[in-house]
């Protein structure tokens, strides 16, 4: 993803197709404003979430650890406390959603959650896409292995093309469009390949 989502919508118009688009990405690419921006262009994304809590690095319980509840606007811990909403923020250009108990003091799991004086869960206002992001990994797990067995040699054929230097645009526009075309034509090699070149001729044609 990165700066490469905003040729997707394009694409779409280009291809247009009845079902959806869908793109597959690295963890290094994960960012939940881009996710949003896909999901308003209508592009479903599958990518796993780069593991950063700080908490389960160190042992403790991460948000993961924590089940939201939709119908009571409140988290469930590990311990089967509730933690209701508290109060709205903004934070990074983002709109967050804070959530705790006061029942941590007295908690008898305390040390493995937080070193606070209770665990405080933040949630973005758009939270439901990535969390529809995992779910869609968690119900295909070779997603990640297709995406590296089939993009992996495309990039690195393109790359070669290229002369594995960079691109002779300038502009994130025209970058684009060069990109656009390097993909386009690994494509027809590959259905020259597959099918051979008079097939694909006729079927341009067609």
């Amino acid at each position: 993803m990165g700066l490469s989502w905003p040729i997707w919508p394009s694409r779409r118009r280009l291809f247009s197709r009845p079902r959806p688009l869908e793109a597959v990405a690295d963890r290094g690419y994960f960012s939940s404003l881009e996710i949003l921006a896909c999901h308003e262009a209508g592009i479903i994304v599958t990518l796993p979430k780069p593991q950063t809590s700080g908490a389960k690095s160190n042992g403790r319980f991460g948000k993961q650890d924590f089940v939201y509840l939709p119908e009571e606007d409140a988290y469930r811990c590990r311990a089967g406390e509730q933690l209701p909403y508290r109060f709205t923020n903004e934070e990074d250009g983002k709109r967050i959603r804070r959530y705790w108990t006061t029942a941590c003091q007295k908690c008898s799991l305390k040390s493995q959650c937080t070193t606070g004086p209770e665990r405080r869960i933040p949630r973005w206002e758009h939270e439901h896409l990535l969390e529809a992001v995992q779910q869609r990994l968690d119900a295909n797990v070779q997603a990640m292995r297709v995406r590296r067995e089939t993009v992996e040699h495309p990039f690195g054929t393109m790359k070669a093309r290229m002369g594995a230097t960079h691109f002779l645009t300038k502009t994130l526009p025209k970058v684009a469009a060069e990109m656009a075309l390097s993909v386009m034509a690994y494509n027809l090699t590959r259905a020259m390949n597959i099918v051979g070149t008079k097939p694909l001729m006729a079927a341009i044609a067609a």
